[in-house]
């Protein structure tokens, strides 16, 4: 066991010493980052559900970050060595469990469910980093065997950290929702949680209790290993399957969470970055064009063809000549029809084989169009972008490798 002593601010002979073991804190950290990936893992690709499935997985979220967040500072304090046996008060231990769940939890809901301003990402970031240092206080309040003491500098600073370093895990998290941001921000929230720790420790102390005072029923360092054990399986169990959906999940997925007011806001990142600047960062490989019909002879017309979407766990339909656009999200797509943006359990790869052309076009990868509704056409270098008026998506990217078959579609 590797040890090592800590010497805060009350490292003095009127306070106990201390010390920790490396490994549980090396524990704690790996801990913290697993809990992370879960969590934003979870939450990723959720603008395509409906709002009843969305809730679930944002629970679930909540209960991945708020327990990764308990069980992080749980695992750093059993590697906390003192003179004395310590134990925790069973009611402050879930009450720190729960201040955790439900404020990561409210700032989840305000991401998902609200609109993705730069406010709403601050405060969103302030509750995160709000649940993690009332997490640890409430959680430092519940020890019995000694009586910590904290200093006004640990708690201004440690909660300084929290703030800061919860708007940075919302704001890289939810600015671009890809594989990257999630990785990205899995790194930024699990330091978060470690360094508010380790900052507020640093600022606290421990003294003896006094003499004839007895000590509490309690929750001793024995169970509370059990518990924290038990707590770290399920969420590494979670790690384990949300590890798989992210490494099979396209990387093209989840455009539709780039933070609103930019000129193409419903275009996934590549497809903004390539109507901006241009340049074709999403075309096909080797320039190629995907096999797409564009003749009325290879797949006959059918305006009234039904293509099913879900709501509120029913499955409904929609005429195809309804549908202004067709757009890959994740293993799934959205339809922009009706003013609105409904989910369609069918792959971009499906609809694009399914929907009769010329009437649909693949436009990108992970675009397809209605031709009958494209208003203008405008052409940006080598790339282009289709204009549709009166619908709920208002511009649709076209790659390189498709401006011509799109010009010679519509006679341009």
């Amino acid at each position: 066991m590797f040890l090592f002593k800590w010497k805060g601010l009350y490292a003095d002979a009127c306070m106990l010493t201390f010390t920790y073991d490396v490994t549980l804190v090396a524990a704690a950290l790996c801990i913290s980052m697993i809990a992370a990936f879960t969590g934003l893992t979870l939450t990723s690709g959720l603008s395509a559900l409906s709002h009843g499935k969305r809730k679930v997985f944002v629970s679930m979220a909540a209960l991945a970050l708020g327990g990764g967040i308990w069980s992080t500072h749980f695992v750093a304090m059993l590697a906390l060595e003192l003179p004395v046996d310590i134990g925790y008060d069973p009611l402050l231990t879930l009450a720190s469990a729960m201040f955790a769940v439900l404020l990561v939890g409210m700032a989840l809901l305000l991401m998902h469910f609200g609109k993705r301003t730069r406010q709403n990402i601050i405060v969103a970031g302030l509750l995160v980093g709000a649940g993690i240092l009332s997490m640890h206080y409430v959680g430092m309040l519940g020890i019995r065997g000694c009586i910590p003491q904290f200093a006004n500098a640990g708690k201004m600073l440690s909660g300084l950290a929290a703030a800061i370093m919860g708007i940075a895990a919302i704001r890289v998290s939810y600015a671009r929702r890809t594989q990257g941001s999630v990785l990205t921000g899995t790194i930024v929230f699990g330091l978060s949680v470690v360094v508010t720790h380790f900052t507020a420790m640093y600022w606290t102390g421990f003294a003896r209790l006094p003499a004839g005072v007895a000590i509490e029923p309690s929750i001793h360092n024995s169970q509370l290993a059990m518990i924290v054990t038990l707590a770290a399986f399920v969420i590494c169990g979670s790690f384990l399957l949300s590890a798989s959906t992210f490494a099979l999940q396209p990387s093209e997925a989840g455009g539709n969470d780039i933070l609103p007011g930019a000129a193409f806001a419903d275009m996934p990142p590549e497809a903004a970055a390539s109507a901006r600047s241009g340049t074709d960062v999403m075309a096909e490989p080797n320039g190629v064009a995907a096999a797409f019909p564009l003749s009325a002879n290879e797949m006959p017309v059918q305006s009234n063809m039904q293509v099913p979407f879900e709501s509120e766990n029913k499955i409904y339909f929609v005429k195809c000549d309804e549908i202004a656009a067709v757009r890959a999200e994740g293993h799934y797509t959205l339809l922009y029809a009706r003013g609105r943006k409904l989910f369609c359990p069918w792959s971009i790869t499906k609809s694009a084989a399914k929907l009769p052309a010329p009437m649909f076009f693949q436009t990108h990868r992970s675009y397809l169009v209605n031709t009958q509704k494209i208003a203008a056409f405008e052409r940006r270098k080598d790339t282009g972008v289709c204009i549709i008026q009166n619908e709920v998506i208002d511009s649709v990217p076209v790659s390189r490798s498709k401006v011509g078959a799109l010009r010679d579609l519509l006679d341009l």
